[in-house]
C-alpha cells in the first residue's frame, strides 16, 4: 500500500508563512509606494492656463511618452532629429514623441512577448538608458493633453534635451539601431534605468521640472496620467 504523505506541523507552516512574507513584502511595499507616490502631488499650486502650447502624453498602459510640437516657441527639434536620422520622411510630421526607457528594453524587445527574464532584470536593477524618439503625424491616440504656458514649455524643452548624449557636434548620438517604423529613432541618453527610475518617472520629472503639477513618484502609467484632462 502507498505510505500517507504525512501532514506538516505547525511549525513547518509557520516557517512557509514566514517565507511567503519575506519573499513577497518588498513586491507590496512596491505597490504601496507607487500608489503614495501617485496620489502626492508636486507643483500643487500650478493651473492649467486657458491659452498656451498643448502637450500630448501618449500610454499604452505601460509606458508613457511625452509629444510635443516639432516646432514651438521659437524651438525647433528638427536640427537635433535630422531626417537622415530615420528611414522614412519626417518633413510632414508636427509632432515630436519623446520616451525613455531601458536600453535593453528598447533595442530587444519590439514586442512585449520578446522580454525575456534577463533582459527584465537588468532593467529592474541599473540598466543603461536610451531615448526613443517618433515623428508624429498626429497625436490623437494620446490619452491626456496639457496646456503650458510659454516658460513651462521652454523649461520643459530644455528638460528633455538636457537628458540627450550629445557628440562632438554637440548633437544628439544616434544608436545604431533600425527603430520600430519607418519615423523613430533611439539616441544615447544619462543615466540608469531601475525599477526606481522607470520611464514613467522620468516623463513626470520632466513635468515636474516645467513647473506643471504631478505626481511625486508614479513608476506606473496610470500614475501619471490621471492628473490630466483627456
Amino acid at each position: 500500500m502507498p505510505r500517507r504523505r504525512r501532514r506538516p506541523t505547525k511549525r513547518q507552516l509557520r516557517r512557509r508563512r514566514l517565507i511567503i512574507a519575506a519573499v513577497t513584502a518588498p513586491v507590496w511595499l512596491y505597490l504601496l509606494a507607487a500608489l503614495i507616490g501617485s496620489l502626492v502631488p508636486v507643483n500643487r499650486g500650478w493651473s492649467e492656463p486657458a491659452a498656451g502650447t498643448t502637450i500630448y502624453i501618449a500610454d499604452n498602459g505601460v509606458h508613457a511618452d511625452i509629444i510635443m510640437p516639432v516646432a514651438a516657441e521659437g524651438l525647433d527639434w528638427r536640427p537635433y532629429f535630422p531626417p537622415r536620422d530615420f528611414a522614412g520622411p519626417t518633413g510632414g510630421a508636427k509632432w515630436i514623441a519623446f520616451g525613455m526607457g531601458d536600453r535593453g528594453v528598447y533595442l530587444n524587445t519590439p514586442r512585449w512577448r520578446d522580454l525575456t527574464l534577463a533582459t527584465a532584470a537588468r532593467a529592474l536593477t541599473g540598466g543603461e538608458r536610451a531615448m526613443h524618439v517618433d515623428y508624429v503625424g498626429d497625436p490623437g491616440h494620446a490619452a491626456r493633453a496639457v496646456r503650458l504656458r510659454p516658460a513651462e514649455y521652454r523649461r520643459l524643452w530644455a528638460a528633455i534635451r538636457a537628458e540627450l548624449e550629445l557628440g562632438p557636434d554637440l548633437k544628439p548620438m544616434r544608436i545604431d539601431h533600425p527603430g520600430y517604423g519607418p519615423t523613430d529613432a533611439f539616441y544615447e541618453a544619462h543615466g540608469k534605468a531601475s525599477a526606481l527610475r522607470t520611464c514613467n518617472t522620468w516623463a513626470a520629472g520632466r513635468l515636474r521640472l516645467a513647473g506643471v503639477e504631478t505626481s511625486l513618484w508614479p513608476p506606473f502609467a496610470q500614475g501619471l496620467t490621471w492628473r490630466y484632462r483627456k
